[in-house]
C-alpha cells in the first residue's frame, strides 16, 4: 500500500481561501497539513514566490505535486483527481 503523500500549504492566519482549502482537504481524509505561515516568516513568503511564481495564499503541494491555490484545489476535486492524488495513486 502506498503511503499518503505529505500535504504542505503556504498560508496566513486570516486567509478565508486557506480555511476553505483546509476544509476540503480534511473532508477528503487529510489528517495532517504542514502549514507554512508566510505571515510569520518573510523568508517563507520569498520561498513560496520563488517556487510557485505566485504571491497569494494558499499555495498547496501534495507530495511533490504543485496543486496551486484554493481554486486549483477545488477544480482538481471537481475533476475527480484530488482523492487519487491524496492517496498516492494518481498517474
Amino acid at each position: 500500500m502506498t503511503a499518503a503523500p505529505r500535504v504542505r500549504m503556504y498560508s496566513t492566519a486570516v486567509c478565508p481561501f486557506c480555511v476553505r482549502a483546509e476544509q476540503l482537504l480534511r473532508a477528503r481524509g487529510v489528517s495532517e497539513i504542514e502549514k507554512l505561515r508566510v505571515d510569520l516568516d518573510p523568508a517563507l513568503r520569498l520561498e513560496m514566490m520563488e517556487k510557485t511564481a505566485r504571491r497569494t495564499v494558499p499555495q498547496i503541494y501534495i507530495g511533490d505535486t504543485y496543486v496551486g491555490g484554493c481554486d486549483d484545489l477545488i477544480a482538481l476535486d471537481h475533476a475527480g483527481k484530488l482523492v487519487a492524488l491524496l492517496s498516492g495513486t494518481a498517474a
